[in-house]
């Protein structure tokens, strides 16, 4: 068990931003390292890794892993059925990259919560927040904060949580975070288009030995000023300014955080096979991250490959619901079917667990409302087409790596896809499968509230049976 130690000032995200990097004479990045990451006990670091590629809005389950053909056109939608790898289990037609390595892959067709919202819902989901009403900003910190300080050792040149285009935000609401644990446990956040010319991560790597050389002489020479501070410290805070320092150092001078953050290293063909978009190159930086040893990495699919709202909330004022899931869906099928097959070829599939949801499924009966405005898979405005609205009665989700058992369907909806009728699991069964990956002791792990209260992780769920890893 470990005890959270409050620090009396939780800096804000402008404090953050106004801690980068200023210049080699300054060295502000170790400021900005202390700020992410308390001085706790360290933990041994596991090996275990988690890879959750987020779909932003909520996915059509009836459209993508639990379809429904033989239900009426008020709620079946105009796609075929596929099979898949795996007798027996058939995908949406959108899929077929998915479908054919549907030998790598648990579906988990059962999951449901009471959150309607998109803020409830993915509060719900990522920090087993029981509450079904939206509210600004989160009361529990998420499931991968969560992990982070469980998880969390002596710095390292690699961070032990990354967002490529983290989950942080739903419009003006926050639905993730570390809340009490404090703002150093969030996440080092990739921001941008990693498939756009020139794109690089700021404050990783420089680009010449001679930079290196000089801002090691410089650290040298300031710390030959801090000895005399560092003896009569009491406190152990020059001790920990040397290791944030050292992480700040790793992270400038590695090769090994400039090699896994690079996506120039890989080869061409490679790259191609993700999909040179921004989707593809995320999932790819993904698999390199957890590959060179970090522990945590989250991956947002919103912006413009989704359609004109930039997200999958396919209510018809948004989008034409069927349109945009046959815009997105090449993106979307080849990208994480390039990391599933990675993740399996490259020997990490016993380590690294892959999880791909949104926050809810959305209603089995279709929709038509007028569009708002016209663009990519929305009609112009004032048109009436066909939408899907939130639906957390059920949802679709699939998982691979980990080790767990594939080729397999975890429960059933009813026939229209309205309800669960089988292996109903909550957002807490969802939190204790993770962690139980993560190598943490969900059942009896706590941390401390705001009031220095002893909190579960995990209050009523349990590891999904079926996602177990196979020994």
């Amino acid at each position: 068990m470990r005890s959270n130690q409050p620090s009396h000032h939780t800096p804000s995200r402008r404090e953050f931003l106004r801690a980068g990097l200023t210049g080699l004479g300054t060295l502000s990045l170790p400021g900005l390292l202390r700020l992410r990451h308390e001085c706790a006990a360290a933990a041994a670091r596991e090996e275990t890794a988690l890879i959750l590629v987020w779909l932003r809005g909520g996915c059509s389950h009836l459209d993508t892993y639990d379809p429904k053909p033989d239900v009426s056109s008020e709620y079946r939608g105009p796609f075929t059925t596929i099979a898949t790898k795996t007798p027996g289990i058939r995908f949406s037609e959108l899929l077929p990259r998915q479908a054919a390595l549907s030998d790598k892959v648990a579906v988990l067709r059962s999951l449901a919560h009471t959150g309607g919202g998109h803020p409830a819902g993915s509060l719900q989901l990522l920090s087993g927040d029981p509450d079904p009403q939206d509210k600004l900003t989160p009361f529990y910190p998420d499931l991968m904060t969560v992990a982070h300080y469980l998880r969390s050792g002596p710095p390292r040149p690699l961070p032990n949580y990354v967002g490529v285009n983290p989950i942080t935000r739903y419009d003006n609401f926050t639905i993730a975070g570390p809340t009490y644990l404090g703002a150093s446990y969030e996440p080092f956040a990739v921001t941008g288009d990693p498939s756009a010319p020139g794109f690089t991560v700021p404050n990783i790597g420089l680009t010449s030995p001679s930079q290196a050389d000089r801002l090691r002489t410089r650290v040298d020479l300031r710390r030959s000023f801090d000895n005399i501070r560092r003896e009569i410290d009491r406190s152990g805070a020059m001790g920990a300014m040397d290791a944030f320092e050292a992480q700040a150092l790793g992270l400038l001078t590695s090769p090994e955080a400039a090699r896994a953050f690079d996506l120039d290293r890989e080869d061409p063909r490679v790259r191609d096979r993700y999909g040179r978009n921004a989707w593809g190159q995320q999932c790819l930086m993904a698999r390199r991250l957890v590959e060179a040893g970090v522990g945590i990495v989250t991956t947002t699919f919103d912006g413009p490959l989704c359609g004109r709202v930039g997200n999958w909330d396919d209510h018809a004022v948004n989008h034409h619901v069927f349109d945009a899931l046959r815009y997105r869906a090449p993106f979307f099928d080849q990208a994480v079917s390039a990391l599933i097959e990675d993740v399996y070829a490259r020997g990490l599939d016993r380590r690294v667990l892959v999880v791909v949801t949104g926050e809810f499924g959305r209603t089995p009966r279709i929709s038509y409302v007028a569009s708002s405005g016209g663009g990519t898979a929305s009609a112009p405005a004032g048109t009436v087409q066909p939408g899907r609205d939130h639906w957390p009665r059920a949802n679709s989700l699939i998982w691979a790596g980990g080790g767990i058992p594939t080729g397999q369907v975890i429960g059933a909806t009813d026939r229209r896809g309205e309800d669960v009728v089988e292996h109903r699991v909550g957002p807490q069964d969802f939190l204790a499968t993770i962690y139980r990956h993560l190598g943490i002791d969900y059942e009896r792990v706590t941390i401390q509230d705001r009031a220095g209260r002893p909190t579960p992780i995990v209050t009523i769920g349990r590891a999904i049976d079926a996602l177990v890893a196979s020994t």
